[in-house]
Formats: C-alpha cells, structure tokens, sequence
C-alpha cells in the first residue's frame, strides 16, 4: 500500500514540475516600442518576441485599433545554437500610427500562454508647418534647455524629413565655438506626415556642454547626400541627384555658476547619488583584519570625466589602502551619465572605536534650479582585539629573533635590591658594565664582517647557505603576504602578478598562469587559476569584466600553499648568495623585486 501511495506522489511531483517548466517556458515574451515619444502624424513601431517556441500563434492585434491605424505586420524567426545547444526567436513587428494626441497605454496582449506588460505612449501635437515643410527635404533641430548653466548637459534632437529615396548622405553634428557634444543612443528610423505629405524621418540624438558662459552660437546642422529620380531610368546606375538640407542657426544663453553653488567642484546634474556598501555599523572588525569599502558615484547629466575622483579622509585608528578606480559613461538614448567606483582596504591596527567618517559632495540639481549636497553618515565600529592565531604567530616570530646578548642576561637576573651599601662598589659595577657592553660590540661587529665574507665569497661556508635559506623564507612569506592582500581588493592583476612572484620565490621557473596551473597538483587551485586567467583575457576583460568575489575563491584555493610536486619544488637548488634584489612589499600594498 505504501508502494502505491509513493508511486502516486512520485507522478505528482513529476506533473507539479512539468507544470512549473511550463509556466517558465510560457513567460518568455516580451513586448517593447522603439520610442516612448512621438508626434502626432508619425508612426512607431511596436515589437513582440517570444524566446524558444517557433511554433507561437501571431498575437491578436485589433485591440489595438481603438488607438492606432495598424500599418502591416512582418514577422522573423532567428536560430542560435550555441555549445551545441540551439535557441529560436520569433518576432512580430507590426506599425503603429496614433489617432490622437495624448497618453495612450498599448494593452496587454496575448502570446504563447502568456501576456506582455502595458506599455505606455507619449503622443505629442503635431508640428504643424514645422520650419520648411514641403520640401524633399528638411531638418529640424530642438533644443532644451535653451538657457543651461555652464557644463550643464544641453539635450539636442535632430530630425531628418525626406519624402525621396536617397542614396547616400552625411549628417552633421552639432557644433559651436567651446562646445563638446556626445551622440547619445542609437538613430531611430520612422514615418510621418507633416502638412498632408508622408515623410521617412531619421532621429538622431546630442549631449551638449559649453565650456563658458555667455551667448553661444550653434552652427547650422546640414544634410549632403544624393537620391534618385524615379522619372530618370539613368538615376538608378548613378549615386543620382545631390540634395541638401539646412537647419536654422540656433543661439544658447549659457549661464555662469550661481554663487551659491559654493567653491568646491562644480557639478551641474539632473540627479546625483553617492553611495557606500560592504561597512555598516553591524560589521564584525578585528585588528589587522582588512575590511573593504565600496564606494559608487552616479550622476545623470554629467560625464564621468566631470565628476571628482572618490577618496576617503584619513582614518584614526586604522590604515587605508585605495584600489584602482573604475570610470564608465552610459546614456540611455536621452541622458548621459558618468559614474565612478573604488574599493578601500581598511585595516584597523588598534581595538576599541573605530569611526568611518561622514563623506559629503556639493552639486547642483539643474531638475530644480538649487544647490544640493550628497551626504554618507558616518559609522562606528567596535574593533576586537587581534586572534589568537596572530598572536600566536607574532610570539613565534619574536621568539625566533636572537636578543642582544646584554638582554638576556638582564631578563635571567634576579631583581636587584638597592641600599645605601651599594653605593660603595657602584665604581666597580660600572666598569663592569662598560667593559661588557663593549666586548658585545666587538663580537657583533665580528659577527657582521663574518657574514659579509661568507656571503661574497664563491664556495662560502654552510653558515651562510643558512642564511640564504632564511632570506628565501622571508621572500616567500612576503610574497604571501602580497598576494593575500590583493585578494581582500578583489584585484585581479594585482592577484596574478603576486601569485606568480609567490611561486617564483618557491623555486619555481613560472611565467604565466597558464604554465603555473600546469603544474598545480590541486583541481581547486587549478580551476582558480583558470577562472583568474579568464578573467584577465577573456572576451569580456578589461573594465566590463565582472571580478567580484574572485579573490575570496583565490584565497580559499591558496589558503594553505602553492600544491606542487615534489619535483618541481626541488627543481631548484638554494643558493648560498642572498638575493641580489630582494622580494619587497612597498607603501603602497604592491609587491615585487
């Protein structure tokens, strides 16, 4: 019986999960327009994709005539088959042209089982004659705002009419005597009728920024191309007629920086935001533990060339370490935006408070004509004291190093009892004293010259094979120590670069990563190595590669050593010579020779 009821559960798991397969399968559609505002008398274009199912029924479509005239449909299928896994894509695309002005909301529609979000429409009124109209050909060209503050970004829009098949063409920037102007976003392509004739419409849009303030003349935008003469049959084996196109001169008064805007950096934005993570007021701190900072600075209306490069203040209590900043613009087709981000190293070197003080940025929202200020609370930390693990290991290490022979005398001594009798040989003590402090001097200044005579000589003794024993320790607990502190940055070069100076100095003759994971013996430390290597030189490296959490699997792959063969650790003799450049950890948390 029980048999039974476990075979009838087994089926309903199997259907439950077919039935939730299904219903993800079924939500792969989308629905989106290639402009979310137009004009009345212009078209659009309205998109419907469905992801893996070629065999999708065309959606129904006549809800939408309340609102538009339907232009036609066409529809495409696109096949993928990638690491041997193959992929479609069915798109219908159908032509819209509004009936009116105003807010309009393209409905939900049906496909394969599911429904498309609403989209919403901006109509605008038409332009009516709208500069040359009626012409082959004729631009337009709008401006906003036409009084900006300096450096603020000026939206500018060129639109294209031809009412002709044109062959070729060039279209101007727009340009002006200290301007710099960025095409944002890609050309939109579209029909319109503009005082009862159809026009194909080319859009193109600008990011603008005077340099000065003042009044600033824009040079006018001009359109040379060529187009063809249906009424010349010898049109169609030539580039055809030349044709051409000029927008009136537009005039910007560009405004000075207010006064109240103060004299820190002049950052005019649409929206600022400056923002922190990865330390909070909750955030467990350990003396000599690093903690990292991440900070992230975002402003829409502005390059990130504009924008101040992030830095932290000095910390009392702890020791800051910057990583190298990245910088990135994007545009979303109407704003451009500049955004920068750098990861701090923080280490505390002492318990008790530790304070991340309050960051605070200036800035002007040019939205409401005001000036603003992007504000980081401070936050405080309680800080415990080292582990046991550190202390532990610094005991060992003092432990290790020889004290001064007069030290150790002091320490086996026992306490001395002063009186008024000691006065009396207090001569003879001294004598003493000074006869013994110098003999020490002697027998280390001796000890000096010896290990400098051992260690230039060409057969030198086995004390001084010792000492370059110790000296190539001490290079690979450094280059250790490097390589771990790349890895709480996140810092992927900087994580190659110490892993193979860490493995050089364990004898091993390594020049890339990909020789080094040859030699591995560890599957998690090759296949992080790999991922490293991926990483750096991949099609996605450089400052679009993703590299977080890269160096918490570094440093749990490498906790404990570099795993080698036996024979490729021994392959290297010690040399009784110190190393002529040394493996050294700089200032600034680099590591090399």
């Amino acid at each position: 019986m029980s048999r039974i009821k476990l075979r009838g559960f087994s089926a309903l798991a199997g259907f439950a999960a077919l039935w939730i397969c299904a219903n993800v399968y079924a939500a792969q559609v989308r629905a989106w327009l290639d402009r979310n505002t137009m004009q009345l008398g212009e078209t659009v274009m309205l998109n419907v994709e469905v992801s893996d199912d070629s065999n999708a029924a065309q959606p129904d479509f006549s809800a939408l005539q309340t609102d538009f005239n339907l232009l036609g449909t066409q529809s495409s299928t696109a096949m993928n088959i990638i690491n041997g896994q193959a992929s479609s894509k069915l798109l219908w695309a159908v032509g819209l042209e509004p009936k009116h002005a105003g807010a309009i909301t393209i409905p939900a529609l049906s496909v394969a089982g599911t429904q498309t979000q609403s989209i919403n429409l901006v109509v605008q009124p038409g332009s009516g004659s709208g500069g040359k109209a009626g012409d082959d050909v004729f631009l337009e060209v709008g401006v906003e705002p036409r009084s900006p503050y300096v450096q603020q970004q000026v939206r500018v829009t060129v639109k294209l009419f031809y009412a002709l098949n044109l062959t070729d063409g060039n279209l101007e920037d727009p340009r002006g005597d200290g301007v710099n102007a960025r095409k944002l976003g890609q050309d939109a392509s579209y029909t319109a009728e503009v005082d009862g004739r159809r026009y194909k419409v080319l859009e193109r849009h600008y990011a603008l920024a005077a340099e000065k303030s003042g009044a600033l003349a824009l040079a006018p935008v001009t359109f040379r191309g060529h187009a063809l003469n249906p009424n010349d049959l010898n049109s169609f084996f030539s580039r055809g007629r030349a044709v051409t196109a000029q927008a009136p001169a537009l005039t910007l008064d560009v405004r000075a920086r207010p006064p109240a805007s103060g004299s820190d950096a002049w950052l005019p934005a649409q929206s600022l935001d400056l923002a922190a993570e990865g330390i909070d007021a909750s955030t467990q701190a350990r003396v000599g533990e690093p903690l990292t900072l991440t900070l992230r600075l975002k402003a829409q209306g502005l390059g990130f060339e504009q924008l101040p490069e992030l830095k932290l203040p000095k910390i009392d209590g702890a020791d800051v370490y910057p990583d190298k900043e990245t910088t990135q613009n994007r545009d979303d087709g109407t704003w451009q935006s500049g955004e920068r981000e750098r990861k701090f190293a923080i280490v505390p070197n002492r318990p008790g408070a530790l304070t991340i003080p309050a960051l605070s940025l200036a800035w002007w929202d040019t939205a409401h004509d005001r000036a603003a200020s992007a504000e980081l609370v401070a936050h405080t930390l309680s800080v415990a004291a080292a582990s046991a693990d550190t202390r532990g290991a610094d005991t060992k290490k003092d432990t290790s190093t020889p004290a001064p022979a007069n030290a150790r005398a002091t320490a086996s001594s026992e306490p001395v009892v002063t009186s008024n009798s000691a006065d009396a040989g207090s001569g003879a003590w001294r004598m003493l004293a000074v006869a013994a402090l110098g003999l020490w001097l002697v027998t280390l200044a001796a000890w000096i010259y010896t290990a400098r005579r051992g260690s230039a000589a060409r057969h030198p003794p086995h004390d001084s094979t010792n000492a370059a024993a110790a000296d190539e320790a001490s290079s690979i607990r450094a280059a250790r120590r490097a390589f771990a502190e790349a890895c709480v940055r996140d810092d992927a070069s900087a994580c190659a670069r110490t892993l193979l100076a860490w493995a050089r100095a364990r004898g091993v003759s390594v020049r890339t990563l990909g020789e080094l994971a040859q030699l591995v013996i560890d599957p998690s430390q090759r296949d992080a190595l790999l991922v490293l290597e991926r990483a750096l030189y991949g099609e996605e490296s450089g400052a679009a590669a993703s590299t977080t959490g890269l160096g918490a699997q570094l440093a749990r792959a490498f906790n404990q050593d570099i795993r080698l063969p036996v024979t490729a650790r021994s392959a290297r003799t010690p040399s009784p010579l110190p190393p002529l450049y040394p493996f050294v950890v700089r200032k600034d948390g680099t590591a090399g020779r």
